[in-house]
């Protein structure tokens, strides 16, 4: 379950909005449009959590993903053998 907070309607300090956040995200809104999110980060790498949410890398993901219906694609030993890859034995 999502908690949603009005931007007006936050006092206090972060800490309180954080400690359930391992329960579920707080979307925080302002004039009921989300504008923020807290989530708990606590088994994620900043490098994981950087990526993730980043524009640029979900349009890349996008892109691939739909030449790849588009055009097919190729296997992982295809990939191995062009790139000059022993196989395993």
């Amino acid at each position: 379950m999502v908690r949603t907070i009005e931007l007006s309607k936050i006092s206090g300090h972060l800490e309180e909005y954080t400690r359930e956040l391992s329960k579920s995200p707080l979307v925080i809104t302002r004039k009921g449009t989300p504008v923020a999110v807290l989530i708990a980060v606590d088994d994620i790498d900043v490098e994981t959590l950087a990526v993730s949410t980043n524009p640029d890398f979900w349009a890349i993901i996008e892109e691939s993903q739909a030449a790849h219906e588009k055009e097919g694609g190729i296997s992982s030993e295809e990939v191995a053998r062009r790139l000059g890859i022993p196989k395993r034995g």
